[in-house]
Parts: structure tokens; C-alpha cells; sequence
């Protein structure tokens, strides 16, 4: 597809808005968006959803009527929705990056100021990239774009979507994640990786983590090797931290978003299976997918994603 908006005049780019997103933030970038469309003589819809579940039956609609080119307006949550109504057809996705945490928008390259990015997308071409699927313990398979896991992380998605949803980036899902540890005792995890020859690993964690990205929660790097379009899962084991341990490693967080070395086990494969000691949910980009055990696989190449051009 060499100009991605050709066909906009005939299938308008329909451009899927979460009011929600980045604490209700959204909204306010609408404006400067839709001037961004029309200074390239886009032709867009834009439609606000009301539900992750809308905007998948919305996206479905809209591929089943001939539209190619859809975007998601909000986060790796909102793309999440997005990323699975497209998965096995022929559109292309544009990501315009209003959420809390951005992380997929960071692994694509985007700037992190919203009219850069908004540039970038709009002056992307479209680059195939790996999604991440889970079968949970309930039999449900779901994709997701960025991180996922179990542990202390899948227990503070709550928080960030309730109580700290309008701290802005980094901080919200730190403070949740702090107020997950209060009665948190660590998690046994065994992790197998089918069809390698990696030997099963068993652990008490803090977290099991399983990322597309390299980073999740806004810039945590638990990743930092990981690209989106290797074929590869980084699995990263968090171990058991005590309160104290955990307080002395915030700065780091906050200032780069890095853990040391020490604290955690990484390993690549094309496949994971995380059993647990105790009934727990696996979360996926923020969103709880379903309770584990949970198996994990990359799917290479899945969609078209809008990304900059490589200079």
C-alpha cells in the first residue's frame, strides 16, 4: 500500500474514540485530531465508544463494510479491542496514543508529544507487527498488543482503572501497584515453553510477566530487548520483594522505569504456559483476560499497523 489513505474519499478512515482513556483525557485532544485530518484532506468518521465490547462490534461492522483503514483513539487497552475485531483480515490500524500508559506506541516508535505522534501516524506507512495470544484457564482466547501477566500487576489493574485512573503515566500504575502489595503474598509460578527445549522454570514471584514490548505500565522496562516484530515472547520473572525492597527500588522506577538485573529471570520463546499455586487472573495490556493457567503465544505478523517511516 504505498499512500495507506488513498481510498479515504470512498471508505472514510473511521477513527474509534475511548472516552475514557489516559483518566477521561481523551476528549480533549479531539479537536486537535480531527485538524489534523482535515490539514491532510483525510476523510474521517469519528465514532465514541462505550465499551471495549462496542468497539470491537463497531471495528467488525466497519471491516464487513468495506473499510481498511481504522484507528483507535486512547490506549494499549483501546488498540487491544481494535487489534482483535482486525486480526485475520486486511485493514490497517493507526494507533493515536491518548492513554495512561503508551507503551505499544512507544515500541512502534511514535514521539511521546501527542501532535508528533498524531504527525507520524499520519505520515506512517504500514509495517507488520506481532500481537500476543492467551487462552485462559476458561477455555476464552483474547489478543493483546503489549504485556501481560500474573502476580502483583494483574491484582493492581483494578486501582489503575478505579482509584488512581486520573494519575497521569508512570505514577498511576506505580501507586497501584503499591497498593496491590499491601496483603500481597508472592505468587508460585511454573512456566513451561512448549515446543522448545527450554527447561520448565518454578518460582515464588512478586510477578510472571509475558511482553511483546519492551516495556509495560507506562514505561516499566522489564523488556528492554524486546521488539514487536521478532516472532519472540520475553517472559520476565520478578522475584519475592518484601515492602522494604520494593520501596528502595522506586526510585529507579520512577526516574527510567528499570528494575536491577538481580530481581528478575528473563527468557525468550515462541510459547509459554504459566501455571499458578492459587487462583489468580492473567491481565493483557490492562485488561483482565481471564484466570490462569494460561497459555501464551506469539502470532507472528498478525496486523498492519501505521508506524513511522525509519530514517
Amino acid at each position: 500500500m504505498t499512500d495507506p489513505f488513498a481510498t479515504s474519499h470512498e471508505f472514510p478512515v473511521i477513527v474509534f474514540v475511548n472516552p475514557v482513556a489516559g483518566g477521561g483525557r481523551t476528549g480533549g485532544y479531539l479537536l486537535r485530531v480531527r485538524r489534523a485530518f482535515e490539514a491532510r484532506k483525510i476523510a474521517a468518521e469519528f465514532v465514541v465508544t462505550e465499551s471495549l465490547e462496542d468497539l470491537e462490534s463497531r471495528a467488525q461492522s466497519a471491516i464487513d463494510r468495506g473499510h481498511r483503514l481504522l484507528f483507535a483513539m486512547g490506549g494499549d487497552g483501546t488498540f487491544q479491542g481494535l487489534a482483535n475485531a482486525a486480526y485475520g483480515s486486511d485493514a490497517v490500524l493507526g494507533l493515536l496514543p491518548t492513554g495512561g500508559g503508551n507503551d505499544f506506541a512507544a515500541a512502534l516508535g511514535l514521539p511521546k508529544d501527542f501532535a508528533a505522534a498524531v504527525d507520524a501516524v499520519l505520515g506512517g506507512r504500514p509495517r507488520r507487527v506481532d500481537l500476543v495470544r492467551a487462552r485462559t484457564g476458561d477455555g476464552r482466547d483474547r489478543l493483546y498488543v503489549g504485556g501481560g501477566g500474573v502476580g502483583l500487576d494483574a491484582e493492581a489493574v483494578a486501582h489503575a482503572a478505579g482509584t488512581y485512573r486520573r494519575v497521569p503515566g508512570r505514577l498511576r500504575y506505580i501507586a497501584s501497584a503499591l497498593r496491590a502489595l499491601h496483603g500481597f503474598a508472592a505468587l508460585g509460578v511454573r512456566a513451561e515453553f512448549p515446543g522448545s527445549e527450554l527447561p520448565p522454570m518454578e518460582a515464588k514471584v512478586l510477578l510472571a510477566g509475558v511482553l511483546n514490548t519492551p516495556s509495560y505500565g507506562a514505561g516499566l522496562r522489564l523488556a528492554p530487548g524486546a521488539q514487536l516484530d521478532d516472532g519472540w515472547l520475553d517472559a520476565v520473572f520478578v522475584k519475592d520483594l518484601n515492602a522494604l525492597e520494593v520501596l528502595g527500588l522506586l526510585p529507579q522506577l520512577w526516574w527510567s522505569g528499570d528494575l536491577p538485573e538481580s530481581c528478575m529471570t528473563r527468557t525468550r520463546a515462541p510459547r509459554v504456559r504459566l501455571v499458578t499455586d492459587r487462583p489468580c487472573f492473567f491481565h493483557g495490556d490492562g485488561e483482565i483476560l481471564g484466570p490462569a493457567p494460561v497459555e501464551i503465544e506469539v502470532m507472528r505478523g498478525a496486523v498492519r499497523v501505521l508506524a513511522p517511516i525509519a530514517r
